[in-house]
């Protein structure tokens, strides 16, 4: 019998490039779901396999997957959208018979927040210093610029170059802000799967040559030993069970250092895919307790991303109570 896969997140990047790669395999049902009708991957599978769902931050979300789980026989589910990790991840037993796909609690804490993220891959030796606004910042020797940023939150949202010691002397220290060596060189995008026991067996290394929004629209992957071995040491310091994506940028002296962990699916996967390493079909398997490879090469490739129409009946439009609340996602 086919198992019952619900992929959430289903209106951006990473949502559509799971969909679309579990679709290729005929020994799954992929259901779609979006808090928001107009979300393109929802209408990628059948009519009777597309759901709505609440906000990630809502009261009702988690009672909202159980009782999909419950109704549609769930043998997954999968959510692309960092929110809903957070709030799924505390409440597994509530999924039951499900599995989520996603790392442990532990983890997804740790990535999402870079002053602990720092802490916790401070023994690779590829953490840049990192330090809390005010008092502690204050009392360090700094090379500026340097970085200040929010401890949580994805992509560029809120990071603001300090030139100089005023500049640090006047950052607000009541917006949980730290403060970070600037890294000036390259930055990478770094697609890492590991396995049951925490061991990586795929580390994709791609550059980010376009982005838009903050998603690679144009990039290749990249064989380097450096990057591939500095994801592959950030994934086991922080207990990577499933796939996340390292981003990497070089300092000063041109070594690769961590700037953050995205515990999700990239919005780029796509490219990740076509170079080999099809990581949304092995974390389905991962997942399902199905063994996978040992190690699963990649090749390089380069990619770019074009808009492309998802045309449907208008009466196969789902109506959504929560499509203009979708900065929630």
């Amino acid at each position: 019998m086919a198992a019952r896969i619900l992929v959430t997140g289903a209106g951006g990047p990473a949502g559509v490039a799971v969909i679309r790669s579990l679709l290729r395999r005929d020994d799954l049902t992929v259901f779609a779901a979006d808090m928001d009708g107009w979300a393109s991957g929802i209408y990628l599978v059948p009519p009777e396999q597309r759901r709505l769902v609440p906000p990630g931050r809502a009261d009702d979300f988690v009672p909202a997957i159980a009782r999909m789980v419950r109704d549609d026989r769930l043998d997954l589910v999968i959510s692309t959208v960092d929110v809903e990790l957070t709030a799924l991840a505390g409440r597994r037993d509530e999924l039951a018979p499900a599995v989520l796909a996603a790392p442990s609690e532990d983890t997804l804490h740790a990535a999402l927040d870079k002053y602990v993220l720092a802490e916790r891959c401070a023994s690779t030796g590829r953490s840049p210093r990192t330090l809390l606004a005010g008092p502690e910042a204050l009392a360090a020797e700094w090379e500026f610029p340097v970085f200040a940023k929010p401890r949580q939150g994805a992509g560029s949202r809120g990071i603001r170059l300090v030139p100089d010691r005023a500049a640090l002397d006047a950052l607000p220290v009541d917006e949980g802000l730290i403060v970070q060596d600037f890294l000036p060189g390259e930055e990478y995008s770094v697609d890492v799967l590991a396995d049951a026991s925490g061991r990586v067996v795929a580390a994709v290394p791609r550059t980010r040559a376009r982005v838009d929004s903050g998603v690679a629209i144009a990039g290749r992957t990249v064989h380097d030993e450096e990057l591939e071995q500095t994801a592959t040491d950030v994934a086991e310091a922080i207990g990577l069970v499933g796939v996340a994506n390292v981003q990497l940028r070089r300092d000063r002296s041109g070594r690769a250092m961590l700037l953050e962990v995205n515990p999700r699916f990239p919005g780029a996967l796509p490219l990740t895919i076509a170079a080999g390493v099809d990581i949304p079909s092995l974390v389905a398997d991962l997942f399902l307790g199905v063994d996978i490879p040992a190690s699963v090469p990649f090749r390089e490739l380069a990619s770019v991303r074009f808009l492309e129409d998802v045309i449907v009946e208008v009466d196969e439009v789902l109506v959504s109570e929560h499509a203009g609340h979708q900065d929630e996602l």
